[in-house]
């Protein structure tokens, strides 16, 4: 299957300007969030479409068990609905697939990354009524239930199997070589989890250089978030000159080299000598 294409412009200035919106919201909306994200990628996803995948989470909810118990019979609940009856689950094959990405696609396909296929849990559980979020494992996102105290760890990726405290060691030792911090298991921050999908969108970009455009979306999606690395300035500039907006892209590289001045002028220096290469481009 293709990947999907993105939308014309006047779609897309108003997906990004709603996403912003949602992004500085006292409360944003994780799910409609990833929609956006899924919006900004697949120019076939409408408002209509955005509706449809708010109102399956929703309906999913419904098949939940009325209020199944502790920490331990809710994250049972959601394998045995999400993992067990609806099939939602991961393989390596997802990773080198935009769709895995994309939270409607998620939703249709009933495949994905583990932190889309956490968003399905969170968003289903948390409609339920659970005390749900998500964590940020180290190269895998995981899912909490319950009080820091009471924690349990459910891995939608696998089914929403359930976790032992040496599995989650296990998964961060697999992806770091080192311990699990008790910091790595504390819940995710909406936005840091908005981030932390477009950085896989991004990495899956990154491998695929004729897909220059998703990579530039995904960074100035990120941009819009209100706390983002600097260094994505950085990026969007040298995208931009890759695909050919020289002049816009030598701006941004001298945007960005007077603010690394202050820190690092030899870095500046660099960062506006490729500003100069960018320019004589055009000559």
């Amino acid at each position: 299957m293709c990947s999907p294409q993105s939308p014309g412009p006047e779609r897309s200035a108003e997906v990004r300007r709603r996403f912003a919106e949602e992004a500085r919201a006292e409360r944003p909306d994780l799910a409609l969030l990833c929609l956006l994200v899924g919006a900004t990628a697949d120019g076939t996803l409408d408002e209509a479409g955005m509706d449809a995948a708010q109102i399956e989470l929703d309906r999913l909810a419904g098949r939940l068990p009325f209020r199944p118990g502790g920490p331990r019979s809710w994250a049972a609940a959601l394998g045995e609905l999400l993992g067990g009856r609806y099939g939602f689950r991961g393989s390596p094959a997802d990773y080198q697939r935009l769709e895995s990405s994309l939270l409607h696609e998620v939703l249709r396909r009933r495949r994905g990354l583990p932190i889309l296929l956490s968003v399905v849990w969170m968003e289903v559980a948390r409609r339920a009524g659970a005390h749900v979020y998500g964590v940020a494992l180290p190269g895998h996102f995981v899912v909490g239930f319950g009080t820091t105290q009471q924690q349990v760890l459910a891995d939608p990726f696998d089914g929403g199997r359930v976790l032992t405290g040496s599995d989650a060691e296990l998964l961060v030792a697999g992806a770091t070589g080192a311990p699990l911090d008790p910091s790595m298991l504390s819940p995710a921050d909406p936005l840091d989890v908005v981030l932390r999908v477009l950085n896989n969108i991004r990495a899956w970009a990154t491998a695929r250089p004729e897909r220059s455009d998703v990579s530039l979306w995904a960074v100035e999606l990120s941009l819009l978030l209100p706390s983002h690395p600097a260094r994505l300035r950085y990026e969007r500039a040298q995208l931009l000159v890759q695909r050919g907006d020289f002049l816009t892209g030598a701006a941004e590289l001298e945007a960005y080299a007077d603010v690394v001045a202050a820190v690092d002028e030899p870095a500046a220096d660099r960062v506006r000598q490729q500003a100069h290469a960018a320019r004589a481009m055009l000559n």
